[in-house]
């Protein structure tokens, strides 16, 4: 058999971090066995499904890497298959149309309510002969007696007795088919194999395999997944921070850094915590993804996302950095060249590309806390003198670091006297890389009329 699992989103908001997940394990589950991964859109809500929201998913996923076999497909489209469906239980006798009026009906969940009975649809228009000229829907005669059971991968063996399970519509009034049946028909038609979802849908899963069998249709394998609390044990909600994927790259956060924080979150190899792409898809099984909810840990994120920015090929980093620089570079030093300068001091994304962002763009203004401690009376005559130095030699980085040198011991005095004016003039700040590998990036000639720039500027 080959392994086929989905994930299917519904475009009527953001790709949250549980969404995220449940994408990132049904897609591993996929490529550790060397199976298929699809991706439905379930656009049948056609109030609430948005083009912009569709557009936030393909974009998270391709963020992500989490990359899916084939098109995209889109629940909507295969309306036609999921109205057979229907029709094919009715002319079954497997379903039914039931006429009760929404005011019929929240009489009877209030007369339940109030008896102290679980709400549910009470089988009035079940067993009715003769078809009436009023609006329905159309209900799935659910089996009164007996259990059906759930063979999770993840929760394990889950027992609901069928006198708890009402007769669930499959059809609204105006002919459009529901979310249970629908996805039971799309599910079978791909020939999906593994169902992995959150756990928030175990109660839609008795009545799912329910349609199934009613509709002579082989039931795939389901795994639950417990969903992600905040710390305090509560569900995830944006009171506990970003919950959406496309905010966790706006705050700089890599890619793969969210999915092995994610992988970890609720699934466990030993007690690794760092696992490259290629370990994920190697160790990832559902056999130990545990059963209870996993809490949100924003400080190991942050750990792993400052891993990943020092472990990653400079090569690698380019588009993110790129992401929030928006700006030319091409007239600078090669960004491949300037991120290894950077990477041991960045947290995340955003730290990477602003301390880039001298390599690119010449300070207009100098920090001025700096410039009063840093600029002195004999700051100038040190300037003039690597300036000159600088003109008459050829320039490397460890070149200028000498000059740097040899002047402060020829004039006593330590190297920060020279060498901060010269980072805050190429700067506008006294932060930089090292200042060998700085001047070496930068280049002579930005270097010198960055230098000659700021001392005018002061000087006025």
């Amino acid at each position: 058999m080959t392994v086929k699992t989905r994930f299917a989103p519904s475009p009527t908001g953001m790709l949250h971090i549980g969404g995220a997940r449940t994408a990132l394990f049904s897609w591993l589950y996929a490529r550790h066995f060397g199976g298929e991964f699809v991706l439905r859109i379930e656009d049948t809500d056609k109030e609430r499904s948005t083009d912009e929201a569709t557009q936030v998913i393909l974009d998270g996923m391709k963020w992500l890497g989490l990359d899916w076999d084939g098109e995209p497909v889109f629940q909507g489209a295969r309306q036609n298959k999921h109205i057979a469906a229907v029709n094919k239980l009715l002319n079954e006798g497997k379903a039914y149309k039931c006429y009760c009026s929404k005011e019929r009906l929240d009489c009877m969940r209030e007369k339940q309510r109030i008896e102290g009975k679980k709400a549910m649809y009470d089988g009035t228009c079940r067993n009715l002969t003769e078809e009436q000229d009023t609006p329905f829907v159309v209900r799935f005669k659910s089996p009164e007696d007996g259990e059906t059971w759930v063979k999770d991968l993840v929760l394990g063996d889950v027992c609901f007795p069928n006198e708890e399970i009402d007769d669930l519509i499959i059809m609204r009034t105006d002919g459009t088919p529901t979310y249970n049946l629908a996805v039971v028909v799309d599910d079978a038609d791909m020939g999906i194999t593994h169902v992995v979802r959150g756990s928030d849908h175990l109660n839609n899963t008795p009545r799912q395999i329910q349609l199934y069998n009613a509709l002579g249709l082989d039931v795939p394998q389901f795994a639950h997944i417990p969903l992600i609390h905040g710390a305090d044990g509560a569900k995830m909600s944006k009171r506990h921070g970003s919950v959406a994927i496309t905010e966790y790259r706006e705050k700089g956060y890599l890619p793969h850094a969210v999915n092995n924080y994610l992988a970890r979150l609720g699934w466990s190899h030993g007690d690794d915590e760092v696992f490259s792409r290629e370990q994920l898809i190697e160790y990832f099984d559902l056999a130990h993804v545990g059963a209870s909810p996993s809490r949100f840990d924003q400080d190991k994120l942050d750990w792993l996302n400052a891993h990943w920015i020092k472990a990653s090929k400079p090569a690698d980093l380019v588009d993110e950095v790129n992401y929030f620089l928006k700006l030319d570079t091409s007239n600078g030093p090669a960004l491949v060249d300037v991120i290894p300068a950077l990477q041991e001091r960045s947290k995340n994304m955003i730290e990477l590309a602003d301390g880039a962002r001298m390599f690119y763009v010449a300070p207009t203004e100098y920090q001025e806390k700096a410039v009063k401690k840093n600029f002195k009376e004999g700051t100038w005559a040190l300037l003039d003198t690597f300036i000159s130095k600088a003109e008459s030699e050829n320039w490397s980085g460890e070149a200028a670091h000498q000059w740097i040198a040899d002047i402060c011991e020829a004039e006593d005095v330590n190297m920060g006297k020279l060498a901060q004016p010269i980072r805050i003039l190429i700067a506008g700040v006294p932060v930089s890389p090292p200042i060998d590998v700085t001047l070496g990036l930068l280049g002579k000639d930005e270097t010198l009329k960055r230098i000659k720039t700021g001392i005018a500027a002061l000087k006025s």
